[in-house]
């Protein structure tokens, strides 16, 4: 009996793992059909509800602080835009509600504060990537912090739209999964060159002699490296001279011996490659001192930032620099008004400034290329980015596209002018809502 209870015992568990068998070839028999269309896996589609994340690296502390929450507010703007309704504004994504082409998911930005430290901005990067499962990364503004983010993106195959970071050498470094929107200090230093000779025919100002003002850090670096390009391979020829090149350090807190150098050379105009709290110190001491240029131009950084005039108020007045945006032209430029209505609620009335555009358009940007895409996934995201032309009415350009080396080809930069302690555009003579001010009149007779 016990025989028979032991084979009919083998009999059943014999019929369990053959019935076992059996279920698991259907189960794996899909993954031996190669011609079997597979579902997206989760890095290429979102589930159902869940939400897109891109990471946003800003300085939200730290000596730039002030300027990262207002990029924090620009890119909030963006976001709003993407996943509300907004029928009234001309832009990509703005009618319906998120992402259309993968069932309106939301837009889900994930802040992250570098502090103005570039080891911290490689970190966080990679957090992003890794912990919160971010789609793209777009930020950093300085940058000295763009530069490693942008590298731990590239080795995650994360594409990274920079919005404001100025350095020429980022597009240089031959990355995949790396564009910028800004335009960069190279293609800047040319457009100052031209507006300071455009000065010398309008004004008589009679330049000739430029200094270079400059933080010691990758945007500074460089900045004053494109100087020297310039001056060798075509404005030196055109009678331009660098009479003086002062660096000062990040951590600056007194500018005296600077600016003593800079009075010594005495150039016509100066280049400055500066943040907003060095950029105040330097004006102060230029009154201090009584030294008057004929003109400053500033590159993209702490100039452009609406503070500059808070700070300064009058004693602002004249300095000049590129821009991607100014609030004398919001009236005749219905898309960025209607952008700049709804940062105004976000920043206490103040008005939106050109590096938190292009930062704003940095998200833009992602979310329309991982909506033509139709996925999440890096590549996808980032072969949409090397090929579209996307529309961007809120730049005077009125479009984003990029080169072969991820720079923007359409880069929306422009001279403004300081006057009355408002921002006027001057050059080029297209969209001039002012005329320039050169010389600089003397500080006594402001």
């Amino acid at each position: 009996m016990k025989s028979k209870i032991a084979l009919l015992l083998v009999a059943l568990m014999l019929i369990a793992s053959i019935s076992a068998g059996c279920t698991s070839s259907q189960t794996q028999a899909p993954a031996e059909q190669p011609k079997t269309e597979t579902p997206a896996t989760p890095a290429e589609q979102p589930a159902a509800g869940e939400p897109v994340k891109v990471g946003a690296i800003l300085p939200l502390s730290g000596s730039a602080a002030a300027t990262g929450v207002k990029l924090k507010y620009a890119i909030e703007v963006a976001q709003e835009i993407i996943n509300g309704e907004h029928p009234e504004i001309a832009l990509p994504l703005a009618e319906t509600m998120g992402l259309t082409n993968l069932g309106n998911a939301t837009v889900e930005v994930v802040f992250s504060d570098h502090q103005g430290n570039p080891e911290i901005a490689k970190t966080e990067a990679e957090r992003l990537i890794q912990n919160e499962g971010v789609v793209s990364l777009i930020g950093a503004y300085q940058s000295s912090s763009t530069k490693p983010a942008s590298q731990s993106a590239e080795r995650f195959k994360i594409p990274f739209v920079a919005g404001s970071s100025s350095s020429a050498a980022l597009t240089e470094r031959g990355l995949k999964y790396f564009t910028r929107i800004a335009p960069n200090d190279d293609m800047e230093t040319e457009v100052f060159f031209e507006y300071l000779k455009y000065l010398n025919q309008e004004t008589g100002a009679n330049i000739k002699t430029v200094g270079v003002v400059y933080i010691d850090n990758e945007y500074g670096v460089h900045a004053a490296e494109m100087v020297d390009k310039w001056i060798e391979e075509k404005y030196g020829a055109e009678g331009f001279e660098k009479v003086v090149a002062v660096k000062y350090p990040t951590d600056v807190t007194s500018v005296d011996t600077e600016v003593q150098q800079i009075k010594a050379a005495n150039p016509d105009a100066l280049f400055h490659a500066s943040y907003i709290g060095d950029i105040t110190q330097f004006v102060k001491k230029y009154k201090e001192f009584e030294f008057t240029p004929k003109a400053v131009v500033n590159y993209c950084g702490g100039f452009q930032d609406s503070q500059f005039v808070v700070n300064l108020n009058k004693d602002g007045d004249f300095f000049s620099g590129g821009a991607a945006c100014a609030p004398t032209l919001f009236d005749t430029m219905e898309v960025v008004n209607q952008i700049n209505e709804l940062f105004k609620v976000k920043s206490g009335g103040e008005n939106i400034d050109g590096p938190a555009l292009e930062e704003f358009a940095s998200l833009m940007v992602v979310a329309d290329a991982i909506n033509q895409a139709k996925s999440t996934d890096g590549d996808a995201i980032m072969e949409v980015i090397r090929t579209a032309k996307f529309d961007a009415p809120y730049f005077s350009t009125g479009a984003v596209q990029f080169n072969e080396k991820g720079q923007n080809i359409y880069s929306a930069s422009f001279i403004v002018q300081t006057q009355d302690a408002q921002y006027q555009a001057v050059y080029p003579t297209d969209i001039q809502t002012a005329k320039p001010v050169a010389p600089f009149p003397a500080w006594t007779q402001r």
